[in-house]
């Protein structure tokens, strides 16, 4: 497939697939982790002293955490079989599970947590292996609104963070330290050129911390105090396999947070292609089903150990923008960082003595280019006023219910407290309403047949009799007709070896919707994506087509969209094809 100019508007130095220089990726990699640690340190703290575990366990916590954090995040960027994304997503803990791990803690202690994290987890196993009989209600629209619900649930605390200075210090303390990391970070970012604007979060937080330091805020004792090398006191608090009335009562409400945890890597996964290449690609769905799949297996690894689950962290699609670097490999030298802070207590201490009041701030800049990421991901899929009304409602449903006004009376006790969440509320509300319009559908007209040249016969006649049935003109009975013909051709694939085809079952299924057709063509997985290959023939002039593009520019003439999902286990084309103007038929 040639290649084509980049997009102007990819400002991207580094894409996944290039080797930036050791130091630089070293360097980003440090950085990253830097900026990370911090949240991966705290979800654990909160649960172990909500629950009023002891010390011991929270260190163990704490180590078990940074350290399968980083292991998961190498997972997601070197891709080991179906398990990872293949780009830089940083994984940590989760903090949608922070109110069931404080119960599980406080009921049957850390055995039990292991336990539940343990059983959970395997629901994102198979949720990863059968992501496509999901497709219809873990959407983009889906994905988006979750996406920019994250920003929505997070900022109040950030905010609360930047205004809230510590006892006994200067009121102005913290406004001050936030307002300069801020005001250094985007100066940086939006005037700098070359690499000075790649270390604008690291100058920024270097600046805060040291006009913090004047102030007193920056923790200097954490550090002495901490050691250089080694493991905490505390050891693996091991498993509960009692499987008593607890277990039982709480299974539900882990089942529930790694769903939404699970939907928020899926947000996450699309997010960071749009931004990880500088010509725009159609989304990689088998990416998408390797993070959720490495998501599972960071979940898995964090019961073993005993700790609080993980997930990945949106903060690498803002970082990724900001930095304008999307190689893998810096993925990898995160996931080295995050292992050697594991065993190095007083680099933990380090990050851990920023004030809080720092890293809000560089976390405000990254919340806020989140949330306009979440905002493209839904445009791009609201193609139709459904679509644009779910994530709307839903959006809107989610600030109401984070900001507790939202019949607060009945809902605050309802189940856990789990609505108080924006981020869950919202996101519920996108899937209720996307399974509501697709079981309310009416029932689409359907074909199973080979996936060869010898069954164009059998489909021609199923497209007839959908357009007889639908009421549709002769124009539009031809038009199915070349459109199927096309995408069955483009599906076979003119260029696959002989024979390689064979055995390969098609499902074509045929719907109307707002007075289109909406084709959907389901087969085994194959080669390339349709969709990047209808790319490639927009952005060139050919005199001269080559065989294999033929039937890609008579469906790409024909029908009015394209869209390729390609799963490990299947490909799915959507198409959708447009009743024929009149007067256009009149003029020809």
């Amino acid at each position: 497939m040639p290649d084509h100019a980049p997009a102007p508007d990819r400002h991207l130095r580094f894409e996944a697939s290039d080797t930036p220089p050791l130091p630089l990726t070293a360097g980003l990699g440090l950085q990253f982790a830097i900026l990370a640690i911090a949240g991966i340190v705290l979800t654990p703290a909160i649960v172990v002293r909500a629950a009023d575990g002891s010390d011991a366990y929270l260190a163990w916590a704490v180590f078990a955490a940074a350290a399968i954090s980083g292991v998961s995040t190498i997972l997601q960027a070197v891709r080991f079989g179906r398990i990872g994304a293949g780009y830089v997503l940083l994984m940590g803990t989760s903090g949608a599970f922070i109110a069931v791990c404080v119960t599980a803690l406080a009921d049957g202690g850390p055995g039990l947590l292991a336990t539940l994290v343990v059983a959970s987890s395997l629901f994102q196993f198979l949720l990863a292996a059968k992501l496509s009989l999901f497709r219809r209600l873990f959407t983009p629209t889906v994905a988006g609104t979750v996406v920019m619900l994250i920003a929505v649930s997070v900022m109040p605390l950030i905010f609360d963070m930047v205004a809230a200075s510590p006892e006994g210090a200067a009121a102005a303390s913290a406004p001050v330290s936030a307002l300069v990391a801020v005001g250094v970070i985007v100066v940086i970012a939006l005037k700098a050129r070359g690499s000075l604007r790649l270390w604008a979060p690291v100058i920024g937080i270097v600046v805060g911390s040291v006009i913090a330091a004047f102030f007193g805020l920056y923790d200097f004792d954490r550090i002495a105090d901490a050691g250089w090398i080694g493991l905490p006191d505390g050891g693996w608090p091991g498993f509960d396999f009692t499987f008593g009335s607890e277990f039982w009562i709480l299974l539900p409400g882990f089942v529930f947070a790694t769903l939404i945890g699970a939907i928020e890597t899926i947000g996450d996964s699309v997010a960071i292609q749009r931004v990880s290449w500088r010509r725009p690609r159609a989304v990689d769905y088998r990416a998408v089903q390797g993070a959720v799949a490495a998501d599972g297996t960071g979940n898995l690894l964090s019961g073993l150990a005993g700790t609080v689950p993980n997930t990945t962290y949106s903060m690498s699609i803002s970082v990724t923008e900001l930095t304008g670097v999307a190689a893998r490999r810096v993925g990898v030298a995160i996931g080295a960082a995050f292992i050697v802070m594991a065993f190095v207590p007083k680099a933990l201490a380090a990050v851990m003595a920023v004030p809080d009041a720092v890293v809000a701030a560089y976390a405000t800049i990254l919340l806020a280019m989140l949330f306009v990421t979440g905002m493209q991901i839904v445009i791009a899929d609201a193609t139709d006023y459904r679509k644009g009304l779910i994530a709307g409602f839903s959006f809107w449903i989610g600030v109401g219910f984070q900001n507790g006004v939202i019949f607060p009376d009945y809902l605050e006790d309802f189940a856990g407290g789990f609505l108080e969440n924006g981020m869950t509320a919202g996101g519920l509300t996108a899937i209720v309403l996307t399974l509501f319009t697709e079981i309310t559908q009416k029932r689409p007209q359907r074909l199973r047949c080979e996936l060869a040249a010898s069954s164009l016969p059998q489909i021609r006649v199923f497209s007839g009799r959908f357009a007889d049935r639908s009421g549709w003109s002769r124009a539009m009975a031809d038009r199915l007709d070349a459109v199927t013909e096309e995408a069955l051709l483009t599906l076979i694939d003119v260029d696959r070896p002989a024979g390689a085809g064979e055995g390969r079952t098609l499902r074509l299924t045929a719907s109307k919707q707002d007075g289109s057709a909406l084709l959907e063509f389901v087969a085994a997985a194959s080669g390339e994506n349709i969709e990047d290959r209808l790319a490639v023939l927009d952005s060139h002039r050919v005199e001269r087509p080559v065989e294999r593009d033929l039937s890609l520019r008579m469906l790409q003439h024909h029908a009015a969209s394209v869209h390729h999902q390609q799963y490990h286990e299947v490909d799915i084309v959507t198409v959708r094809v447009d009743v024929p103007d009149p007067r256009m038929l009149t003029e020809a």
